[in-house]
């Protein structure tokens, strides 16, 4: 199944910056809907922090979501209203919020 993010995260797999205007308000805040991003693939996972903005997918979801948390190499992810997603692997994650701009 093809998601809003799919052609993104493959290109961000092939090496690729890619820049996007997502929409809705889960991310409130931090972007607003519609702002331009800038996503830059993973070179090192274990670099990743907690407030880190990543591109990633949750039980099939894909999302522009914030790590809340890092354990054990697992990642919990949530939007910036306190809704939590859930933990991945940082296999999960394919790129990290460069810049946000209108």
């Amino acid at each position: 199944m093809v998601s809003w993010a799919t052609r993104y995260i493959e290109r961000l797999q092939a090496g690729e910056t890619v820049q996007f205007r997502p929409r809705g308000a889960s991310m409130k805040g931090k972007i607003a809907s519609g702002q331009l991003c800038t996503v830059v693939p993973i070179a090192d996972h274990a670099l990743l922090v907690e407030g880190d903005i990543v591109l990633c997918r949750v039980r099939g979801a894909q999302y522009l979501h914030l790590i809340k948390a890092v354990r054990d190499g697992q990642f919990q992810i949530g939007n910036n209203r306190g809704g939590i997603n859930g933990w991945i692997s940082a296999g999960g994650i394919f790129g990290r919020l460069a810049a946000v701009s209108d």
